[in-house]
């Protein structure tokens, strides 16, 4: 084998190995979740505060979300947004969310689109469900909801520190305006 093509498989082999190690140890990063959720107090709507940036959400105003329990073993998920501005016209869409076995119902999937599911991890809830922090296993999504439009500055400020902590990107979080609800 020549010299060149040495250097160049050696290279080669180097870059993916390290993009291999750095994929793993960001996917293998344990996130914890609350130890249970009672769905029935976690049924209603839930306003965004706060998300991290999703490209269907993009040009969105005056997100939230309704929950409603299916007798059929899931949870009914209504997403809602005002498309290019507070005075937009509300759009919206039906998804399901199958609480994973084991979770005590602190783990969904959740399905918009048949076949492909999505984590919905409640990592962070409020004894008396008027606030929580839900994200993904591999970071790349995180909302921070409440039951009102608003949200006290110090609640979300330890919201925001919490999701850090767990290894979120903090910095990328966009509020979301909720001023058609005020």
């Amino acid at each position: 084998m020549k010299k060149n093509t040495k250097i160049l498989i050696s290279a080669g082999a180097l870059v993916l190995g390290a993009w291999l190690i750095s994929s793993c140890s960001k996917n293998n990063m344990p996130l914890e979740t609350v130890p249970g959720v009672d769905l029935n107090k976690y049924e209603g709507r839930w306003y965004e505060i706060a998300a991290l940036p999703q490209r269907y959400e993009k040009g969105c105003h005056c997100v939230y979300a309704e929950y409603t329990q299916n007798p059929e073993g899931y949870v009914e998920v209504f997403n809602y947004c005002r498309k290019g501005g507070p005075e937009g016209k509300e759009e919206s869409v039906k998804g399901k969310a199958f609480p994973v076995e084991g979770s005590n119902n602190s783990k969904l999937k959740v399905q918009f689109f048949w076949p492909f599911r999505g984590d919905y991890w409640i990592l962070e809830l409020d004894p008396d469900y008027q606030h929580v922090l839900v994200g993904s296993p591999d970071r790349e999504s995180l909302w921070i909801l409440s039951r009102t439009p608003t949200l006290d500055d110090a609640v979300y400020n330890l919201m925001v520190q919490q999701a850090k902590s767990k290894g979120f990107p903090v910095e990328q979080l966009e509020k979301m305006d909720q001023s058609c609800y005020k």
